[in-house]
């Protein structure tokens, strides 16, 4: 489980893997290879764009703020569009934006450009694919997540307390009944009531796995999550399949899967076993911001990290280095 480093000048603000480079947007295109070789920026921008993502299937990635009201969609290095948020309570939360293909083959943006509603919008032309009437839950919506086959569209946001919570929508029924993307969704409220929501991600199109922190809604909800537990959830059968302790450490904001198994960064990067919430392995020496939960007014970055599509390796912003790990 070696630790490589490849030397930077300042910290990348987002990183993707394309191949065996990595890719920085909000840096213009700057370029590493796993040998360490550097590729200049090809581009440069005139706006402080602080974080970036990108489609795992298709050419379209996208920089923003992660405080502000601003993003770019791009595809390759063509500006696609300016994308926008509500300025309201912009400043005290994470920006909601994902980027992926829906089961009908679609590249789709997922955003919120209006106060609370999600909108899901056709990537290439901005065709609005969720138009028409809507009344939103009083839900912040901020980390979105689509699954793998673009079935269902998972969203780890807040309400007011504030407490961090998830909530699971069915994009194909969104797309015949916007409305839907207003209530509940997939997951029941009861499944998420217990500890505080502040992660979440896919490990298949099926397959959900939460992270909660210390907080604690009810403390006599059995059905829910309890605190700094993790979970996987099956939308088929609508039932934990597993909730495990994940040790005292709050779990962050990032997981990032990797076939049974997530990495989370509570201050630095750790590979936990989804069935059981085992530690398989961390790294100390990999120092990350430590940011529990997606809002409030003291921003902590989000940790910057890429994991490669064939999970063999993991690279880690740092602020003099990004820390290439060999996983196990």
């Amino acid at each position: 489980m070696t630790v490589e480093s490849i030397p930077v000048k300042a910290a990348p603000k987002s990183l993707v893997w394309d191949g065996d480079e990595l890719v920085s947007g909000v840096g213009g295109g700057r370029r590493w290879g796993r040998d360490g070789e550097t590729r200049e920026e090809s581009f440069a921008w005139s706006f402080p764009f602080d974080a970036g993502t990108a489609s795992v299937s298709g050419p379209y990635s996208a920089v923003y703020q992660e405080r502000g009201t601003k993003g770019v969609l791009l595809e390759g290095e063509r500006v696609v569009r300016e994308l926008n948020r509500s300025y309201y309570r912009a400043p005290a939360y994470d920006y909601p934006l994902a980027l992926g293909r829906l089961g009908d083959g679609r590249e789709v943006v997922v955003h919120c450009p209006d106060e609370y509603n999600v909108q899901i919008e056709d990537a290439a032309n901005g065709e609005r694919l969720t138009a028409g009437g809507r009344e939103p839950k009083d839900v912040f919506h901020s980390r979105l997540d689509l699954s793998p086959d673009g079935r269902y569209l998972l969203s780890i946001g807040w309400f007011w307390q504030p407490f961090g919570t998830a909530l699971v929508y069915d994009t194909a029924l969104a797309l015949s009944d916007p409305g839907t993307l207003d209530g509940e969704g997939v997951l029941p409220t009861a499944a998420v009531t217990n500890g505080e929501v502040t992660a979440g991600c896919w490990l298949d199109g099926d397959r959900l796995v939460l992270a909660t922190g210390a907080e604690e809604w009810d403390e006599e909800e059995r059905a829910g999550l309890p605190p700094r537990h993790l979970g996987v959830w099956s939308v088929s059968e609508g039932r934990w399949l597993h909730r495990s302790p994940a040790g005292d450490a709050e779990p962050g904001v990032l997981l990032l899967p990797r076939s049974d198994q997530v990495i989370s960064f509570p201050g630095h990067p750790r590979l936990l076993d989804t069935a059981t919430g085992r530690v398989v392995a961390e790294w100390p020496e990999v120092g990350v911001p430590v940011k529990c939960t997606c809002f409030g007014y003291s921003r902590v970055p989000t940790p910057v990290a890429a994991l490669h599509p064939d999970g063999t390796q993991l690279a880690v912003a740092q602020a003099e280095r990004i820390a290439l790990i060999t996983l196990p």
